[in-house]
């Protein structure tokens, strides 16, 4: 009797689920493979045949996660530079932040641990590459900067605002707004 794929994918995901739960309880530095795995009620080996380590746990909620920027970044590349599209570009990278965003408050509370890790420079080289699309390089200097920061009005609602009065989704939609606004601006003056 072979394991169907869907299971596990299943199990997979559930390892990825409780994995950062605990990692976001009680750090990624003091959680082990065993804590895991008994939460899971798996043996350790079972755990061990989908991830060999908590890092590769991480990078693989990770890639999850972000899997999402790499199709935005493809798809940019094939777009015209226009304002609808950057605004477009916007939208849906604050989409995708949105997604990851149980990842991002891992991130912001184990900072220390992530100094270590690949992740860290996936997502710079990620973020890098959408910027690439977003930004004209023949463009003014303020005017690049505004794409750039652009990018970082959106990180901003991920990590930055969690200590602000309000709903979550008026913190996205403010941040986006403001994003779209610093796009506006750069494009007008191209």
């Amino acid at each position: 009797m072979g394991t169907h794929p869907q299971r596990r994918t299943d199990t997979r995901q559930r390892i990825q689920d409780v994995a950062l739960e605990l990692f976001a309880e009680q750090g990624y530095e003091k959680t082990s493979l065993r804590e895991i795995a008994q939460l899971l009620d798996v043996t350790k080996a079972a755990l061990y045949y989908h991830f060999k380590t908590k890092e590769d746990i991480l990078i693989s909620v990770f890639q999850d996660l972000t899997g999402p920027i790499d199709e935005l970044v493809a798809w940019g590349k094939t777009q015209e530079p226009t304002l609808e599209f950057k605004k477009e570009l916007l939208r849906r990278y604050s989409a995708a932040l949105n997604d990851a965003a149980p990842l991002f408050r891992f991130m912001q509370e184990n900072q220390a641990a992530l100094r270590d890790l690949k992740i860290g420079e996936i997502f710079k080289d990620r973020v890098r590459a959408l910027l690439g699309v977003l930004r004209d390089e023949q463009a003014p200097l303020t005017d690049q900067v505004r794409c750039v920061s652009a990018l970082y009005t959106l990180h901003a609602s991920m990590f930055l605002l969690t200590d602000v009065e309000g709903d979550p989704e008026d913190k996205r939609s403010a941040s986006l707004e403001v994003a779209i606004d610093l796009v506006t601006q750069a494009h007008e003056h191209a």
